[in-house]
């Protein structure tokens, strides 16, 4: 049986900055200037692992960003928009709501946990243009909660 550590060694990945594991797998050669003027990579990919209650952060980049599932258990993301939240639960069981993949949109708040809150889940991301960390933004609890004043138990969960 597969485990968490297993992935972690075997697909060299490291902490990253949001939570979890990575390690970015592709980034594209071509080039895209965008709306900053900064030069980006048109794609880029990572390998992405949250284990047991280990949370991917609310944080928001500026590109669109695909989310595929690959293996382990269920994986929620936590998207914050027009003031509410939404959640998608990517896994393999279609047929119970879970989905193989999911878009965040750019400029989303968001953040992602196991369903259960032990295993693991092993996605991968791809994002358009590609990622830089220029882009990315970790939320601040006080200024996410009076954006989303509802949501603040579970903005403290993820801040």
């Amino acid at each position: 049986m597969t485990t968490a550590q297993d992935l972690i060694q075997q697909l060299r990945l490291q902490p990253h900055p949001e939570g979890g594991y990575y390690r970015e797998t592709y980034r594209a050669d071509l080039g895209i200037t965008v709306e900053s003027g900064a030069r980006r990579s048109v794609s880029t990919a990572i390998y992405y692992l949250l284990e047991d209650d280990n949370r991917s952060h609310f944080h928001r980049i500026q590109s669109d960003e695909l989310w595929f599932f690959h293996q382990g258990q269920p994986l929620e993301l936590l998207l914050l928009q027009n003031g509410q939240l939404t959640t998608i639960t990517l896994g393999h069981d279609v047929g119970r709501g879970e989905l193989p993949q999911a878009v965040v949109p750019a400029h989303t708040w968001f953040g992602a946990r196991v369903k259960s809150g032990a295993g693991f889940s092993l996605v991968s991301c791809t994002v358009a243009p590609g990622f830089d960390f220029a882009d990315f933004e970790l939320a601040e609890r006080t200024q996410l909660t009076r954006e989303f004043p509802s949501l603040a138990a579970l903005i403290e969960q993820f801040t």
